[in-house]
């Protein structure tokens, strides 16, 4: 009788532990389910977030895109004039890397470094020479590719090289300085605004004055060559300045008078040529390698001087 009790005292104590045991699964049960609703809530409040965040930030573009009108012109498709949306990205990246040389070359020769202003200046005739290609074997070019083209060398070959050679040598020379400059600034306005009107006209393979790319090499150099000999600031020489004043002058006159230079269109750059060709421009590099500033001075007035050397041809002839 007492082996019963105990044992029915033994089941009653493990159904109370089951029972215990029970209680505490569900109230386990029903902590993970608060848990796992409290995560839910917590996801769709972050997914609301985001998704509110989203709305906002295309409401935000919507409303820049609204601020900016996209840019619409009229070419011409088959013989149809057609509207077409956006710009070339492609040209315009270069034409935008001239820009920020010019840009930068100003920067330079105000803090007095002689050296990164000319050389700027040198890269921007580099993206120069490309944009324009660029765009035509890339099928890519534009009326605003031409207006962009033509508003960034006004910067990096007009206004540019004005003030680097007014900061290094014209501002100590007074009022004969800084006319000096806005007369070289005022001429490259003038040469691009001509060339701008008679694009298609004339012959292709010549120019009619020196192109402004061309005279801000000169500009360039002649500053390079002057840091380089150590002529800047109080080791400047007066008389030297008064002869940069010249070499200014006559450079900005030369870009608007009537006399041909040549364009050097004319090259087939994709053609054959002959290999003594490719020996030549191995010879210009070694050459220019020897000394940079020199040689580029030398070519550049070289250019500039062939110009009126062919008009005294034609007219003799």
């Amino acid at each position: 009788m007492a082996d019963h009790d105990s044992k029915h005292e033994l089941s009653n104590a493990d159904a109370n532990v089951n029972s215990d045991v029970s209680v505490e699964k569900e109230a386990d049960g029903s902590s993970s389910a608060v848990a796992a609703s409290e995560a839910n809530e917590t996801t769709e409040a972050d997914s609301g977030a985001a998704s509110s965040l989203t709305d906002s930030l295309g409401e935000a573009a919507s409303s820049i895109e609204s601020l900016i009108e996209d840019h619409e012109e009229e070419v011409s498709e088959n013989g149809r004039t057609v509207k077409r949306r956006g710009v070339y990205l492609l040209p315009n990246l270069f034409t935008t890397g001239a820009l920020f040389c010019g840009f930068y070359a100003v920067v330079a020769a105000m803090r007095g470094d002689y050296e990164t202003a000319p050389i700027a200046i040198l890269f921007a005739l580099v993206f120069d020479g490309l944009d324009g290609r660029v765009a035509r074997l890339t099928n890519t070019s534009s009326k605003f590719g031409a207006e962009y083209d033509s508003l960034a060398d006004m910067v990096s070959f007009g206004v540019a090289p004005a003030l680097v050679m007014f900061s290094w040598a014209l501002g100590d020379l007074g009022k004969v300085g800084w006319s000096a400059a806005f007369v070289y600034v005022a001429c490259a306005a003038l040469r691009l605004a001509r060339f701008n009107t008679q694009v298609g006209v004339g012959d292709p393979n010549f120019f009619m004055g020196l192109a402004s790319p061309a005279a801000a090499c000169i500009m360039a150099c002649a500053v390079w060559v002057c840091q380089d000999q150590g002529w800047v600031g109080d080791a400047l020489p007066v008389e030297l300045a008064v002869v940069v004043a010249a070499l200014t002058t006559v450079v900005a006159i030369l870009m608007v008078v009537n006399v041909p230079y040549h364009s050097f269109k004319g090259f087939d750059l994709n053609g054959r040529v002959p290999f003594v060709a490719i020996l030549a421009v191995v010879l210009v590099f070694g050459l220019v390698t020897v000394d940079p500033p020199k040689i580029l001075l030398l070519a550049s007035l070289a250019y500039a001087l062939s110009g009126p050397v062919e008009q005294l041809r034609r007219w003799r002839s």
